[in-house]
């Protein structure tokens, strides 16, 4: 059985982080391994408190996978620290699977939820080793310094997201007005990736399971491009068949169809 492993936070509700992160692994067929970085206590309705390991131990963590399940892809999430995000990018840097970097960093209503040292450690140390990297618009602008107000400006930050040293680039444009889209950057090349908008509130986890599908796809030996389509076309699956858990922004539907 192909494996995949996720590094991220943990999500008590169950629809974002670790959790969906697992899910999602397993609804496109692929065992799932997973390293924490930080316990959150959090619902549908907000974040309490958040409380970030010391690296080592999740350096220890990741050695133990490494050394006894090896994933064919890889994939973070939340990093919480800059130490963290140091060293994971450092050992990962030694490993030669796909690397799917998820940059949590700013929420995608635009509340930042790391220092400014997080956003450098991800630009110096991780985005050079990662075969994609899928922020949001505030995430892109926060890492590349470009104000990003249309699908013009998406494609120039995921141009420069690029020469930063990430191998692909997607950016995720819901944040824009109108119909969404978002850009893959790849080859040199970028590609515009049309949806429609879905009016819910029922989002809670979609970077998680979009980025978490992708790394699954890749693990069992999806081009690049098809991979992200496929996740994209689950994301839209996995949001209209949301199942309203909670009182606030729910999760989307982790048991959604992998194909059409």
């Amino acid at each position: 059985m192909l494996t995949a492993l996720t590094i991220a936070g943990s999500d008590p509700s169950g629809g974002a982080g670790i959790q969906a992160d697992l899910k999602t692994f397993h609804q496109f067929d692929v065992f799932g391994t997973s390293v924490l970085t930080l316990l959150t206590a959090q619902n549908t309705v907000g974040v309490r408190s958040v409380h970030c390991l010391e690296p080592s131990f999740v350096l220890e963590q990741l050695e133990a996978v490494l050394d006894d399940v090896p994933p064919a892809a890889i994939k973070t999430g939340a990093l919480g620290r800059a130490a963290i995000v140091n060293a994971v990018g450092e050992r990962l840097a030694e490993t030669g699977q796909p690397l799917v970097v998820d940059p949590v960093m700013i929420s995608k209503h635009g509340h930042r939820l790391v220092e400014q040292e997080v956003i450098d450690a991800y630009r110096d140390t991780l985005l050079e080793r990662a075969t994609l990297i899928t922020p949001n618009l505030y995430e892109a602008e926060a890492l590349t310094g470009c104000s990003i107000a249309s699908v013009e400006d998406m494609e120039e930050a995921a141009r420069r997201l690029a020469q930063l040293g990430a191998h692909a680039v997607v950016i995720k444009g819901g944040a824009l007005t109108g119909d969404p889209v978002d850009v893959l950057w790849w080859n040199e090349t970028p590609t515009r990736l049309p949806g429609p908008r879905h009016e819910t509130t029922q989002t809670h986890g979609t970077g998680c399971a979009f980025s978490a599908a992708i790394t699954a796809l890749l693990a069992r030996g999806v081009a690049l491009r098809d991979a992200v389509k496929g996740a994209k076309a689950f994301i839209g699956r996995a949001i209209e068949s949301a199942p309203h858990l909670g009182a606030g922004r729910g999760p989307i539907n982790l048991h959604a169809r992998t194909t059409q």
